[in-house]
């Protein structure tokens, strides 16, 4: 009869440990889909043990008032806090970091092999967020996104350096492709490559062009007519659809690139995110991120609410019950027509007498996003000389 009796109070106790267990759980996973919905541009990964009334919590986040919610949710439990709030402590204040390359590769993990997830420009921003003993660095580009990215794409600052950086003057390159020269000697020899939407520090001026450092401490020099001082740049700039078509077409025929952003290869929204960039604003990453933000267009009718500059939106017919998937996103040209990465840059239309109709894309049409109409409004940020170094 005891062992009856024992075994009773055993199973409640372990039935009532796992109903704990799980209410635990699923207080984690509410604060993660209020803070961190989305993986690419938010960490929140939170364990626990559990022994009795204690709670042993692990983990890491870039979130620490995600963290500090957590906490106040769980206060019926005695906690032991192992959950670490990037940058880590590990970086010694070197969490700031500077792309010291033409185009750096974000990959999802910590290796060569590993997927590239987006790339980021030389001079990007990033925010360095941990690393590992081989020297690969979690960064976190200025739309958010988060990628590994190797030492020799980045060089690293602590915050007061990154402060100087910042606030030095800068020049970025317009010219689609190029090359860094060691000096104004055509013959002198290139320092790096450099592409469309490149951010170097000016360090001076001459008839011919412009003295530049990258953040690393190497030195060349740009001539005039394919860069401009940043401030003067973004100063001239223009917020207008005729703008946003001129530069989407000087990457006709660039081949199409999972996770590029460059004129060396582009996906779909890298396509779309530098075409805004170069025109002075940063959009989301990713073509799914990008169709939430803005002024909704509607296309349920057809093509007569659209407008230069609008971004599509195509997706396939999504199985009953599941939600649509947002898969690709172009730039409307005008005409029915409209410019997209998809095997390279080029244009198709929704008309079907055109030579260049496209019956799979206007099949997958979902939605359109008006930008130019949506300035500094979230995910849509008009990059100034005031905001810039912010």
């Amino acid at each position: 009869m005891r062992t009856v009796i024992l075994l009773l109070i055993l199973g409640f106790t372990m039935y009532a440990q796992q109903g704990s267990d799980e209410s635990v759980r699923n207080i984690i996973e509410q604060v993660k889909l209020k803070h961190a919905p989305d993986k690419r541009t938010a960490l929140f990964n939170i364990d626990f043990r559990s022994n009795g009334g204690e709670l042993t919590l692990q983990g890491e986040t870039n979130l620490n008032k995600a963290k500090e919610e957590l906490l106040v949710a769980l206060k019926g439990y005695k906690i032991n806090d192992e959950i670490e709030v990037l940058p880590s402590k590990d970086l010694e204040g070197y969490d700031k970091g500077v792309v010291t390359i033409s185009v750096a590769n974000l990959r999802a993990k910590p290796d060569h092999p590993a997927e590239m997830v987006t790339q980021a420009l030389l001079g990007t921003p990033l925010e360095v967020l941990k690393s590992t003993e081989d020297n690969w660095y979690l960064v976190q580009t200025p739309e958010g996104y988060l990628g590994w990215l190797d030492d020799g794409g980045l060089h690293l600052f602590n915050g007061k350096e990154m402060n100087e950086w910042t606030r030095s003057d800068k020049l970025i390159y317009t010219d689609t492709y190029g090359f860094v020269m060691a000096s104004e000697d055509p013959k002198s020899g290139t320092v790096s490559d450099i592409t469309a939407g490149g951010i170097l520090k000016l360090t001076g001026t001459t008839k011919k062009g412009y003295k530049v450092a990258f953040p690393d401490g190497r030195s060349g020099f740009l001539p005039r007519k394919s860069a401009s001082p940043l401030k003067k740049w973004l100063k001239g700039l223009k917020t207008d659809p005729n703008e946003i078509i001129k530069t989407a077409k000087k990457f006709l025929g660039v081949p199409y690139l999972w996770g590029g952003t460059s004129p060396k290869g582009m996906d779909c929204s890298g396509f779309t995110k530098t075409v805004y960039f170069l025109n002075g604003i940063m959009l989301a990453r990713d073509a799914s991120q990008q169709e939430l933000y803005g002024e909704k267009i509607d296309v349920a009718a057809g093509y007569e609410n659209l407008k230069r500059g609008d971004l599509l939106f195509f997706g396939p017919k999504p199985a009953p019950g599941k939600p649509q998937r947002i898969t690709h996103v172009g730039i409307y040209i005008g005409n029915l027509e409209f410019i997209h990465a998809a095997g390279m840059v080029g244009i198709n239309s929704f008309d079907p007498a055109s030579p260049i109709f496209s019956e799979y894309r206007t099949g997958m049409l979902v939605s359109a996003r008006r930008v130019l109409t949506s300035l500094d409004t979230p995910g849509i940020i008009k990059l100034t000389p005031e905001n810039y170094i912010k």
